[in-house]
């Protein structure tokens, strides 16, 4: 700001990105639209007093606006997120797998270590098992020590449990150190921390070199099962799914290809109730031609491939 209160107008922010002509991804085949599915596996990485946290965790549960409960266990919150490893997943394991629809898991990496089984059915599905961090927890509440210490940790247990280093990374509830201290951990391909465009795109490292930014999604995403003004009903989630596939699928038609991501959770969508609209929209997704069904690491791959800078 400006002696006279006045904002400069330059910016460390991209708010241009692509701009008026997006660039043509090639995906393989010619496909008019890549759909991209992620699973986020955080059960058991929660915040509990039991694992020293100040408070009970309140986020993306049945109990919407939930207060966090200082040094106190909510045993409701905690049974509903064991309901996602313990029911929700298998749920869409066999979903997915049933329909041979390869997912991306976010995989909190203390979660994983407290259920190996599911960690073993991920690996057997040839699912993309990243990082969502080593714990579900605020990253702005954390000092940079701590943070690099946990990406760190998370990366060293994630390749214990899982058997591979991760390659993709989202911390979800990032710092403004989080992609900085990514980059500067070495050996991720990618980061999703951003929700910024409908195609992936670079940024630079510290050292001039690219790095590859794949935006996530919170809005075609079941945590809005879970928030105030949100899909209260599954007919809601495939309606919204639904249209934004067609407008994404028509401008891949006009020749500008897309990238559309499905954010979904073990404990949210994993319920009966709502994993009947997921099912419904694959089943009109796989009714489509022209339409790529990657991973993110596969994304990541294409991208380095066909879209390195220089």
């Amino acid at each position: 700001m400006t002696a006279d209160g006045l904002l400069d107008i330059s910016t460390p922010r991209d708010l241009v990105g692509y701009g008026r002509h997006t660039p043509d991804p090639q995906w393989p085949g010619g496909a008019k639209l890549a759909v991209q599915f992620v699973v986020n596996y955080e059960e058991g990485a929660e915040s509990c007093i039991l694992d020293g946290d100040p408070a009970s965790e309140s986020l993306l549960s049945e109990i919407v606006g939930a207060d966090p409960w200082p040094g106190q266990r909510n045993l409701n919150i905690e049974s509903i997120y064991e309901y996602g490893s313990r029911a929700g997943f298998w749920r869409l394991h066999r979903l997915f797998t049933g329909l041979d629809v390869p997912v991306t898991v976010y995989g909190v990496t203390l979660a994983m270590a407290r259920n190996p089984e599911a960690v073993a059915a991920m690996n057997e599905a040839g699912w993309e098992i990243a990082s969502h961090g080593y714990r579900w927890l605020e990253y702005r509440d954390c000092s940079e020590e701590l943070e690099r210490a946990h990406i760190r940790e998370a990366v060293r247990l994630h390749t214990e449990v899982a058997g591979e280093r991760p390659y993709g990374m989202y911390q979800g509830k990032p710092s403004e150190n989080t992609l900085r201290l990514v980059m500067e951990e070495g050996g991720f391909l990618y980061s999703s921390d951003a929700y910024s465009d409908d195609l992936p795109y670079w940024v630079c490292t510290g050292a001039g070199e690219p790095f590859l930014i794949i935006p996530y999604t919170l809005e075609a995403n079941d945590m809005r099962f879970a928030t105030p003004q949100g899909f209260n009903s599954g007919d809601q989630f495939y309606a919204y799914l639904k249209d934004a596939f067609d407008v994404l699928y028509a401008e891949g038609q006009e020749g500008a290809p897309k990238m559309m991501s499905v954010g979904l959770h073990c404990r949210l969508i994993g319920r009966p109730g709502r994993t009947a609209s997921l099912r419904r929209f694959l089943d009109y997704v796989l009714g489509h031609e022209d339409v790529w069904l990657p991973r993110r690491i596969d994304i990541a791959q294409h991208w380095h491939t066909h879209h390195y800078p220089g």
